[in-house]
């Protein structure tokens, strides 16, 4: 499973390079503990989930400096801000920096310019991978620094991404890649060209869910063009035009499985969200995204999700319970080790096939059971599954359709819908 990030491990506040000194004197500040409760409760109340809403502070690496606080949201500092009046702190030692920030200007969007971009819990090249994001893919800018992005993705993920892997754009710019007629890459793997012929020299590899914008056809070849305004040739048998593919998308459980299945063997990488490497949960929101819905980043968030499954009984798996109502393409959850406590921590998600079986991502995407007498049981025995939910004929807010994601969706296509 793809675990929460360091920093969420502090519930309350991140310290910047502070000096023991600095520390000191702070310990000693009744100002300091005002400021820090001020602070958990309003990340408690508006940004619970620091995947998905900021609210950091950053403490001063000497004294008499000022706090800073950064967020992603305007209540929140709003509320911040009355919070402190009442305990009669000073707003003049505090500053607030709501982001998108004045770092990345006016181009607050940018467009995925790598077949995956990779996306780390902070802005440094040895930080832990967050997460993937696809090619062609619009996300927010947020913040800007040490030559990274702070980004938020479609699914509301919030992470740091290499600015070489993103192409800026003002909202007008994004707007017009959004509306352009694009194709999307529905094989597994392959590759652009400089020319309509597949042995002429390579633009870019390219996997499963790249969009590019569609120029035209030509001896069996669409040109097409990348968000930085690479043009390339790709085999149209391994592309589909978007809009098209939109439109046959049908989410059932055999759609979903049939994808799931494809991805056999793909090897596990922590953080993978593509067909380069799959953590649990970036197998199983590959295989809805490429059914057309976008589903919360990790198992923590899924869970949280969709129908809820009875499949136990005195908090311990019934098998019986779970072969009578577990569906195809119900997500299966996990707790490490045995025993069920009643606030185990999700681990692990995979996908129900049926008949005891499921496919995950555990060393590569495989099919293993929960039925004791199977052959492929054995890894069955390191988790404990504690909840089941289903996606399919949910209606669930945070079950989105490409088609209705403001990412994907052109202020034009909003107003024809």
């Amino acid at each position: 499973m793809k675990a929460l990030y360091i920093r969420l491990l502090s519930p309350f506040f991140c310290i910047v390079g502070l000096s023991a000194n600095a520390h000191t004197h702070l310990q000693d500040s009744a100002e300091y503990y005002k400021i820090k409760h001020t602070v958990e409760d309003i990340k408690i109340q508006y940004a619970p989930d620091a995947r998905t809403a900021l609210f950091e502070l950053h403490i001063p690496e000497a004294p008499f400096q000022q706090y800073s606080i950064i967020t992603t949201e305007p209540e929140a500092r709003d509320a911040f801000r009355r919070s402190l009046a009442n305990a009669g702190v000073s707003e003049t030692k505090i500053t607030i920096n709501l982001l998108p920030d004045s770092s990345v200007g006016k181009n607050i969007q940018g467009i995925v310019n790598l077949s995956v971009a990779n996306l780390r819990v902070s802005p440094r090249n040895q930080a832990e991978l967050a997460s993937q994001v696809l090619l062609g893919t619009t996300v927010d800018l947020l913040q800007q620094q040490n030559g990274y992005y702070r980004v938020r993705t479609p699914e509301g993920y919030i992470a740091w991404v290499s600015t070489s892997s993103i192409t800026p754009v003002p909202i007008e710019g994004a707007e017009e890649w959004k509306s352009a007629k694009k194709v999307i890459f529905t094989a597994d793997f392959g590759h652009s060209h400089t020319q309509a012929d597949a042995t002429s020299l390579r633009v870019s590899d390219l996997v499963m869910g790249d969009l590019l914008v569609a120029l035209g056809q030509t001896g069996g070849f669409y040109h097409v063009k990348y968000p930085d305004g690479r043009l390339a040739y790709i085999d149209q048998a391994l592309v589909r035009p978007f809009d098209e593919w939109l439109g046959t998308r049908d989410l059932t459980g055999e759609n979903i499985l049939a994808i799931a299945k494809s991805m056999m063997g793909v090897p596990y990488l922590w953080g993978g969200t593509s067909v380069k490497g799959v953590d649990c949960s970036g197998f199983t929101k590959t295989a809805y995204f490429m059914n057309g819905i976008i589903i919360p980043r990790d198992a923590s968030q899924q869970v949280l999700v969709g129908e809820p499954i009875d499949i136990l009984s005195a908090d311990t798996l019934d098998t019986d319970k779970a072969l009578r109502n577990l569906r195809p393409a119900d997500l299966l959850f996990f707790a490490s080790g045995k025993g069920r406590s009643p606030d185990a921590r999700i681990t692990h998600v995979a996908l129900y096939l049926g008949n005891g079986e499921f496919i995950h991502s555990a060393g590569t995407v495989r099919i293993n059971s929960m039925l004791p007498d199977a052959p492929n049981y054995s890894d069955f025995q390191s988790r404990t599954l504690v909840s089941a939910r289903r996606y399919v004929g949910q209606e669930d807010p945070a079950l989105q359709a490409i088609s209705s994601n403001p990412f994907y969706l052109s202020a034009t296509d909003k107003k024809r819908k």
